[in-house]
């Protein structure tokens, strides 16, 4: 059962167990309920709570999980200290109208041997310097799907690379989950909103500030009718590189269904951008359609 009630009709129940989850989202789909999902690590922003919001507009039930997957993480990266912040995670969950908070110690028991690979998606972009990363986010996006057993799981446009590939494990497992992509929530001056950011320095904030400035560049000259894409990637490495505390990972204009690099930009465009600022990795990204 859950380990504790809601005080106050806003308040989300927090379940502790796969069991309690498991058993509490049987009972849900017995009376015909409708269950949005939002799986996250925690250190909840407004970024999430857009999530949570759109699945309130579009579900009986509001599930979200909150758990720091060690499997996504390489060696020297920061899952220890990843932030935990359980009590102010819940109040902008209750702030967002949900009504359950997963939240297990652990998901993996014993010696864990499968695990859901991903192929070549999951080898380019930012698969190159974390190699192992998309294995453990797609293994424990399936663990909880199985779990939660949601119609509708919802996910942020900012990791593109981590949506097309959730989308296409889903698919190819015939996964009976609706995977529904949500825009980019940003800070008025551009900067995309995430857990990380609160590892930023106030100059390192503002040097983070050109990633933005170089996708803006992007989608201007790519406004402007510009379709060869080495002219635009150079010109944005530059805006990157300037900034002295940034050391840029990859600056990439990709076919947005294949992840494959373009010479020409045409059809579905993705660009994408990560790079260190001091020792914060940031991710962000800019589409565009139909070139």
């Amino acid at each position: 059962m859950p380990v504790n009630t809601p005080i106050t009709p806003s308040d989300p129940v927090i379940l502790k167990t796969i069991h309690d989850m498991q058993t509490t989202s049987r009972e849900l789909i017995r009376e015909g309920k409708s269950i949005g999902f939002v799986p996250t690590m925690g250190a909840l922003h407004a970024g999430h709570k857009s999530l949570m919001e759109r699945a309130r507009e579009q579900n009986d039930i509001v599930v979200v999980s909150i758990y720091v997957n060690p499997t996504q993480f390489g060696p020297g990266e920061d899952f220890e200290k990843y932030p935990r912040t359980l009590e102010a995670d819940r109040k902008i969950c209750a702030e967002a109208g949900v009504d359950y908070i997963f939240a297990p110690e652990n998901l993996y028991t014993g010696e864990t041997r499968a695990f859901v690979e991903v192929g070549e998606l999951g080898s380019v972009l930012c698969g190159i310097s974390r190699p192992s990363h998309f294995r453990g986010v797609a293994t424990v996006v399936v663990k909880l799907l199985n779990i939660v057993h949601p119609d509708r799981a919802y996910f942020g446009r900012k990791d593109a690379q981590q949506l097309l590939i959730i989308r296409t494990v889903v698919r190819d497992l015939n996964i009976d989950t609706d995977i529904v992509g949500c825009e980019i929530v940003r800070e008025p001056d551009g900067l995309a909103l995430s857990s990380r950011n609160r590892y930023l320095s106030p100059t390192e904030r503002r040097q983070a500030l050109a990633i933005h400035k170089s996708l803006e560049y992007a989608r201007n000259r790519i406004a402007g009718g510009e379709r060869d894409a080495m002219k635009i990637l150079e010109a944005m490495a530059e805006i990157l590189t300037q900034q002295p505390d940034l050391e840029l990972d990859y600056v990439a204009l990709v076919d947005a269904d294949t992840l494959e690099d373009l010479k020409v930009l045409e059809g579905d465009v993705l660009a994408a951008v990560a790079a260190k600022v001091g020792t914060t990795r940031l991710i962000d990204n800019e589409s565009f359609d139909n070139l």
